[in-house]
């Protein structure tokens, strides 16, 4: 059964920095091109970052320079690295099995919320 579990949202002042965590229990994510997706209030869900499984990057333009994905293979756990938020990083953040142009017609989980605010 594939599952996907976030953690380490929160809430962070502007510039601030958080670090989510993103479990998989169920299946192998270095396998896998494995993405992170956020969902402001209101809107749609936006596609932030994507790492592929021949370790290549890519991300959303607002949060080049920002943000760093990553994984570690032992603990089959991917992580998303937030540095300099600002109010509009405020979403509901969740991982995605997939890349930019498929994530949605896979598995995500349910979330993790991370608001920027003073």
């Amino acid at each position: 059964q594939v599952q996907l579990v976030e953690s380490g949202g929160g809430l962070v002042q502007p510039g601030g920095s958080l670090t989510l965590s993103c479990a998989a229990p169920g299946f192998i994510i270095s396998g896998y091109s494995m993405s992170w997706v956020r969902q402001a209030p209101g809107k749609g869900p936006e596609w932030v970052s994507t790492l592929y499984n021949n370790i290549k990057t890519s991300y959303l333009e607002s949060v080049k320079g920002r943000f760093i994905i990553s994984r570690d293979n032992a603990k089959n756990t991917l992580y998303l690295q937030m540095y300099s938020l600002k109010t509009e990083d405020t979403a509901l953040y969740y991982c995605a099995r997939g890349g930019p142009s498929n994530w949605s017609d896979g598995y995500r989980g349910q979330g993790t919320q991370v608001t920027v605010s003073s």
